[in-house]
């Protein structure tokens, strides 16, 4: 009896263990399902990092290169046809207006001259034959000697005779004046910057040719240097600063330290479609003649930022089908896209014209996947882990 009653306390001792294992089991499963589904549903929830907008930069400095013009430049090319007989000014030389430049000598044209003479006379001649002709027709039909037909021929070839002459004249008159053209001039004071004849070239009215190959295309070029035109392409998101009053700060890589100041002067009031720029006009007093047209400079502008303007970093924008976003989180950790219009775009920075306000919390680098209403976590970024933003740079 004491042994029947041993086993069975021992196998209830043995049930009740395997009961109680079994409900470890269970619980640890449990509690393993519910842990796992904490995780799930935490993981679903993204993690994001938000800044707030910051206000725009009070100015906008640039750095464009430029080029460097003379105030007047003029390429002087040959009108009349022949030999170069003597060029009198080498490059670098000063010449005042009508200072002589080079001699043409033409042949062909003298020639022609001289024929352009002997036709006016010619001409001169048989008109005045028929002006006396014409007196005596006249003279004859008051007496009624001849018939009133006779007398019109005579005072139409009167007319004809006068236009002629007349045509003469000016076919004299031209090149009278190609005569002229023999004696190149400078057209005003300047300086030579560049001649491209020598003594014997061959040069042709017009085209400025003085050699088969055409090497050349005109003799000599003057320019007028007391003042300098800078030409610098601005792009298209900075032209609102071009306006009257606007100076530039100009460096060139012969005079290194030294700054030259240019005043806006106008601009091409239309944008390249290919450069997205538009060509913008400075002037720079050069009295003393060190600026040189073709020197190519650095030119730093700098001008009052538009007012209202919040700056975000570019990281934080949206491209979608709406246009362009960015995500903001609200009071309860909820996504919200707000439109925004953009101004000036950086690789680092872009400005925002409307759409924000200055407390917004906006998601930097904002998941793809990110839907309106999502529920985010918000967390701050290990130490050293953000990079600082860096202020613009034009």
């Amino acid at each position: 009896m004491a042994n029947s009653a041993g086993r069975r306390s021992a196998l209830f001792i043995g049930a009740g263990a395997l009961i109680i294992a079994c409900g470890g089991v269970v619980v640890s499963r449990i509690h393993s399902e519910h842990k796992a589904e904490a995780t799930t549903a935490w993981n679903a929830i993204p993690d994001v990092e938000i800044i707030s907008p910051r206000p725009g930069a009070k100015t906008v400095s640039l750095t464009l290169p430029g080029t460097v013009d003379a105030w007047y430049q003029a390429p002087i090319y040959p009108q009349a046809t022949g030999y170069v007989k003597m060029w009198y000014k080498d490059f670098g030389a000063e010449v005042k207006e009508g200072d002589i430049l080079a001699e043409i000598n033409s042949p062909g044209l003298d020639a022609q001259f001289q024929q352009a003479k002997a036709d006016l006379a010619a001409q001169a001649a048989k008109y005045n034959l028929s002006v006396v002709s014409a007196s005596r027709w006249q003279a004859m039909a008051r007496s009624q000697a001849v018939s009133g037909q006779s007398v019109s021929v005579a005072e139409a070839n009167k007319k004809s005779g006068y236009a002629e002459m007349q045509a003469s004249q000016h076919n004299l008159d031209r090149f009278e004046a190609l005569e002229k053209f023999k004696t190149v001039v400078a057209p005003f004071d300047g300086i030579v910057t560049s001649r491209n004849i020598n003594v014997g070239d061959y040069v042709s009215s017009g085209g400025g040719e003085h050699s088969e190959s055409g090497e050349s295309t005109q003799m000599f070029v003057v320019s007028d240097m007391h003042k300098m035109r800078l030409f610098v392409s601005v792009p298209e998101v900075f032209a609102y600063i071009l306006k009257p009053g606007l100076t530039a700060s100009v460096s060139v890589p012969q005079f290194p330290g030294r700054k030259f100041e240019a005043k806006f002067l106008t601009m091409a009031k239309g944008f390249d479609p290919n450069t997205r720029t538009a060509v913008t006009e400075f002037t720079i007093d050069n009295p003393d003649h060190l600026l040189w047209p073709g020197t190519f400079a650095s030119v730093y502008l700098t001008a009052p930022a538009d007012g209202g303007v919040q700056q975000i970093p570019t990281s934080t924008l949206v491209f979608q089908e709406n246009g362009m976003q960015v995500a903001v989180v609200d009071g309860e950790n909820h996504v919200h896209f707000r439109n925004i219009q953009v101004g000036r775009m950086a690789d680092t920075h872009t400005d925002v014209i409307s759409g924000l306000k200055p407390d917004e919390k906006i998601i930097r680098n904002p998941p793809a996947d990110l839907l309106e209403g999502q529920e985010v976590r918000v967390v701050v970024p290990a130490k050293g882990y953000e990079k600082e933003d860096e202020e613009i740079e034009g």
